[in-house]
């Protein structure tokens, strides 16, 4: 048998398979906001908002890795893996699509707490400005961790910022996070800040971040 990982951009069927991934990357954040006190929660939520175009969370802003077993003959592709980049520049977009979507799958009862929760998390993990490529979302399916996937992924994502012009590629990684840490590091970013949080709910308790970067010249 042969693997084969190739990158591609997402589609509105993925939402499935990429919504745990995507939560993978920080489930105790999209718990804290998402899942708290909701009949709706962070997977239900991102799967919702993955099959939209507009948002952060919208497949037209991620790539999918896509595993490709060949035994028999035969190859079907699965999604294994997730992540996006953005830049400063498209934040009051994602913002005005996130109230929409929150009010709309949270109503006006639950939904400003979910905006305020979320608004909570940007003091840790704060939002971008002006054109630094960020890099985000980054999840692997569990079960196949540690087979150069997620270096796969984030080359590509790296590779998309140096086409567009880009010098420095940031990401932010929670201090409970070694083993990513770790991936990144290879990848040539270095810690440059770190938040401490005390954000913590019935739900999930929200670790400290720490703020990477990496020249892409």
């Amino acid at each position: 048998m042969t693997n084969e990982v190739l990158i591609r951009e997402a589609r509105p069927e993925d939402a499935v398979r990429a919504a745990p991934l995507i939560y993978s990357s920080g489930p105790a954040c999209f718990d804290y906001i998402f899942s708290h006190r909701t009949p709706v929660n962070a997977i239900q939520f991102l799967e919702r908002m993955f099959a939209e175009p507009k948002g952060e969370f919208g497949f037209t802003h991620h790539r999918v890795a896509e595993l490709f077993r060949d035994g028999d003959g035969e190859s079907e592709g699965e999604v294994v893996g997730t992540g996006t980049f953005f830049t400063g520049a498209e934040v009051p977009g994602f913002t005005i699509a996130a109230l929409r979507q929150i009010l709309g799958c949270y109503g006006l009862s639950r939904g400003p707490g979910v905006i305020r929760r979320g608004l909570q998390i940007e003091g840790i993990v704060r939002p971008p400005k002006g054109d630094m490529h960020v890099i985000a979302h980054i999840g692997v399916a569990p079960e196949l961790r540690g087979r150069g996937i997620g270096t796969i992924i984030m080359e590509h994502l790296m590779q998309a910022g140096r086409e567009r012009g880009r010098s420095v590629a940031v990401l932010d990684v929670s201090a409970e996070n070694p083993r990513a840490q770790a991936l990144y590091e290879r990848l040539g970013f270095v810690v440059t800040d770190e938040r401490p949080s005390n954000l913590s709910n019935e739900t999930a308790t929200v670790p400290d971040h720490r703020r990477m970067e990496a020249r892409l010249g």
